[in-house]
C-alpha cells in the first residue's frame, strides 16, 4: 500500500516596509515544481488553506501570506487599512520572496487584493484560480450590496459592521449554504474569531469595510485586463455563498471563455466543505499551466 505524501510546511515572517508578514510556504519534491500564491478572505488568514497545502504541497510549491489586520502578521503603529495597501504589502512580499511567475488563486479580499497586483505586475501572472471571488456587479447578493453601500457617517452604520465580526457572524460565513455541516470543522471560525478578537483588529476590519465600495468602482477595470490578458482560469464557486451568488462565477466566462468553471452545492468557504472535489482541480490545472 503506497501512503499519500504530506506536504512540509514551513512557517515564516518577512519584513516588507515595517510590516511583518506571516506566510506559510511548502517545500515541494522537485525544486521546477508550479508556485502559487494563495490569497485568503475575510474573516480568515493563511489558515484556511492548511488543508489544501498538505494535500498538495509535496507537488507544488504553495505561498500563503495573512495580510496586515489578519492572522499572525504585525504591523507598525498607525498603518492605513485600504486594499490599495494591503496590495502594497502583497506585492512588497512577492518582490521580496523572489517570485517573478506564479498562479495566482483569490478568495473574497483575496480577489481585490490580487487584481490590484495583478495590474501593477502582468507579467508574472501565469494564470488565475478564483474560488467565491467577485469581480463582477452581478456577483454581489442583495445582501452584500447593502453592506457595501454603508457609509461610516451613517448611524448604526459601524454597528452592523461590527455584528458580522461576533463569534455567530464568524461561524455563519462558515456554514450558510453548505450540504453538510457535519463536513465543516469549527476550527476555522474558533481561529478567526480568536484573530478579530485581538486589540485593534476590529477597528482594521471597519476601516476595510467601508473601503470595500473601491473594489466595485474598480470592476470594470479588471475585466477589462482579463480580457486583455486572457490568463488561463480555473474558477471554482460555491453556489450558495450569500455574499458573492453563482452568477458571480458565471461572470467569469464573459471576460475569459477559455476558464474551466465548476459550480460545487456548498457556501462562501468552499473548500472547507468540498476540498476532495476541489484539490484534484487545482492539481491538474497547475500541471497544465505550468508546462
Amino acid at each position: 500500500m503506497t501512503f499519500p505524501v504530506i506536504a512540509r510546511t514551513v512557517h515564516r515572517h518577512l519584513d516588507v516596509d515595517g510590516v511583518r508578514v506571516f506566510y506559510r510556504e511548502s517545500v515541494p519534491e522537485r525544486d521546477d515544481a508550479p508556485v502559487a500564491l494563495l490569497l485568503h478572505g475575510f474573516p480568515s488568514a493563511s489558515h484556511q488553506f492548511r488543508r489544501l497545502v498538505d494535500a498538495l504541497g509535496a507537488r507544488h510549491r504553495l505561498i500563503a501570506p495573512d495580510y496586515p489586520g489578519f492572522g499572525h502578521t504585525e504591523v507598525p503603529d498607525g498603518f492605513e487599512y485600504r486594499f490599495d495597501r494591503l496590495a502594497d504589502v502583497v506585492e512588497g512580499f512577492v518582490e521580496r520572496l523572489g517570485l517573478t511567475r506564479f498562479v495566482m488563486y483569490v478568495f473574497d479580499f483575496g480577489a481585490p487584493v490580487g487584481f490590484r497586483l495583478a495590474e501593477r505586475r502582468p507579467e508574472r501572472i501565469a494564470g488565475l484560480i478564483v474560488q467565491n471571488g467577485n469581480a463582477y456587479s452581478e456577483g454581489l447578493s442583495e445582501g452584500a450590496r447593502d453592506f457595501i453601500a454603508l457609509r461610516p457617517e451613517v448611524p448604526g452604520a459601524e454597528r452592523t459592521v461590527r455584528e458580522l465580526m461576533t463569534l455567530q457572524g464568524t461561524r455563519s460565513q462558515y456554514e450558510t449554504g453548505v450540504g453538510d455541516p457535519e463536513l465543516v470543522a469549527p476550527d476555522g471560525w474558533t481561529l478567526d474569531q480568536h484573530f478579530l478578537d485581538l486589540p485593534g483588529r476590529k477597528e482594521a476590519q471597519v476601516a476595510l469595510a467601508f473601503d470595500y465600495r473601491a473594489n466595485v468602482e474598480r470592476y470594470e477595470r479588471w475585466q477589462a485586463w482579463l480580457r486583455e490578458h486572457r490568463p488561463p482560469a480555473l474558477i471554482v464557486w460555491g453556489r450558495h455563498d450569500p455574499f458573492f451568488p453563482e452568477p458571480g462565477g458565471r461572470a467569469y466566462l464573459r471576460d475569459l471563455p477559455d476558464a474551466e468553471l465548476h459550480l460545487f452545492d456548498t457556501g462562501h468557504f468552499a473548500l472547507e466543505e468540498k476540498l476532495p472535489e476541489i484539490a484534484p482541480l487545482i492539481d491538474g490545472f497547475l500541471d497544465r499551466v505550468w508546462r
